[in-house]
């Protein structure tokens, strides 16, 4: 997936379109992402003991990946996502991600 945990994204569709937040889950397997404060649904919790009330929890729930968009940390637009290969000393060589828009890589 292009899209890790703690990158900063933008939703293009649903409810919170236009938003950004950043990416508190990744779930590859399924091509979905949980975002901080997009998507946020409630949950009626039955009271744990007698005498207490219920009472309802907020939690940001999963979003297809594809109604997110990368936000580029260096020129702060959303972009899509380029790979670029780095060789390092020796042989090692290393996976990039790369920014479309500035062709700046962050990892």
């Amino acid at each position: 997936m292009k899209i890790k945990k703690n990158d900063t994204i933008k939703v293009l569709a649903g409810k919170d379109r236009g938003k950004t937040g950043k990416v508190l889950r990744v779930f590859p397997e399924q091509e979905k992402i949980v975002v901080e404060g997009i998507n946020v649904l409630a949950k009626h919790v039955r009271p744990a003991k007698k005498g207490e009330r219920g009472q309802k929890v907020y939690f940001p729930a999963r979003m297809a990946v594809s109604n997110g968009m990368l936000v580029c940390p260096s020129c702060g637009k959303p972009t899509r996502v380029g790979y670029a290969v780095s060789h390092g000393e020796g042989a090692q060589t290393r996976k990039e991600r790369l920014c479309k828009k500035c062709k700046s890589t962050f990892i």
